[in-house]
């Protein structure tokens, strides 16, 4: 994170492009390119939060939204999430390729995700809520498809 941000909580660091995503406490900040965060914090910490970051950002050019509203989430683990998420995402989800803390934009079949390795055998995706029960029956079929269920 930007200085301005290392202060709004006390456990920020910055992220390095090779791994964009640091978790500190309950509050994560995924890194999505130059000058664009994702930060996901508990309900209850929204406001207080945002309230932070203005006031340390005030002094510079930005633009902060709540997007908490128009999102879904979904952690998925197990020894074969990355294989699951495969029928689906190109990327490759190799831990060499994809290692724990990485975190980008990606598509999961037709819909737009952000895809963030929380561990070796975790996931967690972001998505539009309009696209939550596309992708809850596209990971269902791809599970029954691939025998992993």
């Amino acid at each position: 994170m930007s200085s301005p941000l290392r202060g709004v909580h006390r456990n920020s660091s910055p992220c390095p492009a090779s791994r964009p995503c640091r978790p500190r406490a309950a509050i994560s900040a995924l890194w999505l390119g130059p000058d664009e965060w994702l930060l996901i914090a508990p309900e209850a910490e929204g406001a207080a939060l945002a309230s932070s970051l203005q006031a340390a950002l005030a002094h510079l050019p930005h633009s902060l939204v709540d997007v908490s509203h128009r999102q879904g989430a979904y952690q998925l683990q197990g020894p074969q999430v990355a294989t699951l998420l495969a029928a689906g995402c190109p990327l490759d989800l190799d831990e060499s390729a994809f290692p724990i803390g990485m975190c980008t934009r990606t598509v999961l079949a037709k819909a737009e995700v952000v895809l963030w390795r929380r561990a070796q055998q975790t996931f967690h995706l972001e998505l539009a809520r309009s696209f939550v029960a596309y992708v809850s029956r596209f990971l269902a079929e791809a599970a029954r498809a691939s025998t992993l269920d």
